[in-house]
C-alpha cells in the first residue's frame, strides 16, 4: 500500500534535519529551522512538496496541541502570584502595540479594520522562543525573566478573544452587537463547562484512568479530551484553537496536568514542526528577495516599536531601567500565535496577500534576530545605563533589581529530590524532614503520592524520565537527587535526563544488582547503592549476632566490608581525590566538566581574555592535564581540549559554561 504524504513526510522532516543541526551549530532557533526548511521545500522554492494540503492539515493539529499545551500549563493559583503583572505589563504591552501599530497603518493608507488587525498580529511575541532561551541562560527567575513570562502570559490569553473578533472586523454581520452578544454566550457557556469540568469531573476521570498504572490509557485519555473539547468548541462555532486551550485548563487544574504534558509534549513538537514548516512554505522567496529593503526597514521599525512600549511597560510596573530594558530585548519580536491568528485574518479578508508576504517576512526576521539580541542584551544594556541619562529616568536607574521581586515561596532550591516513594524513598523523605532539608517526592503511582502527602511530605505525581517533569520540580537548583525505584531501565532513563538538564546536582541511585553498578556510574551517577549488597551485609551481621561475636566488631567488619566492595565497584578516576576534598566545602557547588572543543571563546585562549568569571559567574579553581593536576590558575592559564576543570558557582552558571565546553 502506497501513501504518498509520506514521501513529503520524509523531505520535510530529513531537510528539516540538516537545516536545525547546521543551526544547532551557529545557535541559532529551532522555529527558525522549521520556517527556513519550508522555505526551501515549499512551492515558492524548489517545490519538493506536492501533499501541501496534507501538510496543513497535520499542521492544524499542531495548533490544537500547541495551544492545549498553553492550557494545561496555565494555572489560576501559580499566576496568582504576578498577576498585577500579567494584567498591567500585559495591557500596556499588547494595548500600547496595537494602538502604535494602528496609527502607523491607518496612516500608510489601509482601512481601519485591517489597520487593527495588523495591531493584533504584532502584539504578539514568541512564547516558544523567549522561554527558551531564558530556559538556557538561566534568566528565567531573574526580574527581566518574570515580567517577558508574565507578558507572554496575557498575550498567549489575548491571542483567543482576538481569534473571536476577527469576523467583527469585517462587517459582514448586519447585527453587529448581537453576533457580538451571541459570540460572548457561547464563550460564557464554554468558560462556565470547563470551569465545572475542572473542578468536578476532570480530576476524579483522571483519578480513576491514573490508578490502572497503564501509560497508553492515560494518554490516549487526555488526547480524546482535547480533541473532544475542540471539536465541539468548533461545532458551536468557536475555534478550535479555544476549544484546545480550554481542554488545556479543563486538566490544568488537576494533580496529573504535569504528567499529561510530558507525555504530549513528543507529539505536539512533530505536528508543530509541520506548522512552522507550512508557515516558511508559504513565504514568497521571490518577493521576499525584490523587496528586501522594505523588509528590513519594516523589520527595524517593528521591532524597535516594541522594544520602546514593552520597555515602558516594565516602568510603569515601577522596576528598574536595566530590568525594563533586558525585558525589551526579550519581547521585539513577532511570535508563532501571529502566525495562528493570521490564519483568521486571511480567512475573513483582513490581510491582502502582498501584506501578508510582508507580514511573514517581517516576523521571520524579526525571529531569527532576538537569539542574537538576547545574548547581547546584558552588554547593551550597561553601555546605555553608562551614558547620561535624563532626571525623569535617572530615579529608575536607581531602584534596587530586586526592589519589585515577590519571594516564591513555592519555589525549589537547594532541594533534595526523592524520585520512588517506595520503602527507601519513605525512608530518605523521612530524613530529609527531620533533618528540616527542603526536599519534594515524585511518584508515578497516584496511591503513593496520596500516602507521601497523608504522611506529611510535598509531592508530586508524575514520570522522572520526563525532563518536563523533572524541570517542573526544579532539578537544576536541587543539590541532591535520590532514585530510588525499582525499574533498572526507568532509573537509567532518569539519570541520563538529569544530567542533561543539570551536571552538577548529586545523583544517589538504589539499584538490586552488583552488575548494574557500573552502567549507572557511566551514566552519571555520583553513588550507587546495590541491594543485593546490602542485603548480603544483614545477613552475615546477623549471622556474627547468632554467635554473640561483640557488636562493635561486627559493626566495624561491615564498615570494612563496604569500604572494600564500594570502592571496587566505584570507578575512580584520576581526578576523585580532589573531587573528595572539594565536595566537603559546606555550601559551595563544586563540579567537573571536560573541555570538549580545540578552539572558541574559552578554549584555547587564557583566562584573562576568556574572562569566564565575569562572561559565565564560575571560577576555575584547579584543572587536569594528562594526569597532572594543575591548581596555580590565573590569568595566563589556558583551557586546551580534554582539559578536566574544577570549578565553582550556581549550577544555572556551570550548565551554561558547560554547553560553551560542549558546543
Amino acid at each position: 500500500m502506497e501513501l504518498p504524504i509520506l514521501s513529503d513526510i520524509v523531505i520535510i522532516l530529513g531537510l528539516a534535519v540538516l537545516v536545525i543541526l547546521l543551526f544547532q551549530k551557529l545557535q541559532m532557533p529551532t522555529i527558525l529551522g522549521f520556517l527556513i526548511t519550508g522555505m526551501i521545500a515549499g512551492p515558492n522554492g524548489l517545490a519538493l512538496i506536492d501533499a501541501v494540503h496534507e501538510v496543513e492539515m497535520m499542521a492544524e493539529i499542531g495548533v490544537i496541541l500547541l495551544l492545549f499545551i498553553i492550557g494545561m500549563e496555565f494555572s489560576l493559583k501559580t499566576m496568582a502570584s504576578i498577576q498585577r503583572i500579567i494584567l498591567l505589563g500585559g495591557f500596556i504591552q499588547v494595548g500600547g502595540t496595537i494602538g502604535l501599530t494602528f496609527l502607523v497603518a491607518y496612516g500608510m493608507g489601509y482601512a481601519w479594520n485591517e489597520a487593527l488587525f495588523l495591531g493584533f498580529l504584532f502584539s504578539l511575541s514568541s512564547t516558544a522562543i523567549v522561554l527558551t532561551i531564558l530556559q538556557e541562560r538561566g534568566t528565567i527567575n531573574a526580574p527581566h525573566g518574570k515580567i517577558a513570562l508574565a507578558i507572554l502570559i496575557f498575550q498567549d490569553i489575548i491571542v483567543v478573544p482576538m481569534m473571536l473578533f476577527a469576523p467583527l472586523l469585517t462587517g459582514e454581520s448586519e447585527d453587529v452587537l448581537g453576533t457580538l452578544l451571541t459570540l460572548l454566550l457561547k464563550a460564557g457557556l464554554v468558560v462556565a463547562l470547563v470551569l465545572l469540568s475542572a473542578r468536578y469531573l476532570a480530576p476524579r476521570l483522571l483519578d480513576m484512568i491514573a490508578r490502572t498504572q497503564s501509560q497508553e490509557l492515560f494518554l490516549l485519555s487526555v488526547i480524546v479530551i482535547c480533541f473532544a473539547v475542540a471539536w465541539g468548541t468548533s461545532s458551536i462555532g468557536l475555534s478550535l484553537a479555544l476549544g484546545a486551550f480550554m481542554a488545556g485548563l479543563v486538566i490544568s487544574e488537576s494533580e496529573y496536568s504535569h504528567q499529561a504534558t510530558a507525555l504530549v509534549l513528543p507529539f505536539r513538537e512533530i505536528f508543530t514542526s509541520f506548522f512552522f514548516v507550512s508557515i516558511g512554505m508559504l513565504l514568497d522567496l521571490r518577493f521576499f528577495i525584490l523587496n528586501i529593503g522594505l523588509v528590513i526597514l519594516f523589520t527595524l521599525a517593528a521591532m524597535l516599536a516594541k522594544f520602546f512600549i514593552t520597555w515602558l511597560a516594565a516602568l510603569a510596573l515601577r522596576f528598574p531601567l536595566r530590568t525594563a530594558l533586558l525585558t525589551g530585548f526579550s519581547l521585539l519580536q513577532i511570535g508563532e500565535f501571529a502566525f495562528i491568528l493570521s490564519e483568521t485574518g486571511l480567512e475573513y479578508g483582513l490581510l491582502g496577500e502582498q501584506l501578508y508576504q510582508y507580514f511573514l517576512a517581517i516576523s521571520i526576521l524579526s525571529m531569527a534576530a532576538t537569539p542574537f539580541l538576547m545574548k547581547y542584551s546584558t552588554n547593551i544594556a550597561d553601555w546605555l545605563l553608562r551614558r547620561p541619562l535624563p532626571d525623569r529616568l535617572r530615579h529608575f536607574n536607581q531602584l534596587s533589581e530586586h526592589a519589585d521581586e515577590e519571594p516564591d515561596e513555592a519555589e525549589l532550591e537547594d532541594h533534595v529530590i526523592v524520585i520512588g516513594y517506595g520503602l527507601t524513598g519513605r525512608n530518605v523523605a523521612n530524613a530529609a524532614k527531620f533533618a528540616r532539608l527542603p526536599y519534594i517526592v515524585v511518584d508515578l503511582d497516584p496511591d503513593r503520592v496520596a500516602a507521601a502527602r497523608h504522611d506529611g511530605h510535598p509531592a508530586t505525581y508524575g514520570d522522572a524520565t520526563s525532563s518536563f517533569v523533572l524541570q517542573h520540580i526544579h532539578v537544576y537548583n536541587a543539590r541532591v537527587a535520590v532514585i530510588a525505584i525499582t525499574d533498572p531501565q526507568a532509573c537509567q532513563m532518569i539519570v541520563m535526563q538529569i544530567r542533561n538538564i543539570c551536571p552538577t546536582v548529586y545523583l544517589i541511585v538504589r539499584t538490586r544488582a552488583v552488575s548494574e553498578v557500573s552502567e549507572f556510574y557511566r551514566l552519571g551517577a555520583n553513588e550507587v547503592i546495590p541491594e543485593e549488597f546490602e542485603v548480603s551485609v544483614e545477613v552475615f551481621t546477623r549471622l556474627l549476632n547468632r554467635y554473640l561475636v561483640p557488636q562493635d566488631e561486627i559493626e566495624a567488619f561491615a564498615r570494612d566490608i563496604r569500604a572494600g566492595a564500594y570502592e571496587i565497584l566505584r570507578p575512580r578516576p584520576h581526578h576523585d581525590t580532589i573531587q573528595e576534598r572539594l565536595l566537603n566545602i559546606p555550601d559551595v557547588n563544586i563540579t567537573c566538566l571536560k573541555a570538549l572543543h580545540s578552539e572558541n571563546e574559552v578554549i584555547g585562549k587564557p583566562l584573562a581574555k576568556s574572562n569566564i568569571r565575569a562572561e559565565y559567574s564560575v571560577n576555575l579553581i584547579a584543572l587536569m592535564r594528562a594526569d597532572k593536576l594543575i591548581t596555580d590558575i590565573g590569568g595566563d592559564t589556558v583551557i586546551k581540549q580534554d582539559d578536566v576543570l574544577y570549578l565553582i558557582g550556581e549550577p544555572e552558571a556551570i550548565d551554561r559554561f558547560n554547553r560553551k565546553l560542549k558546543y
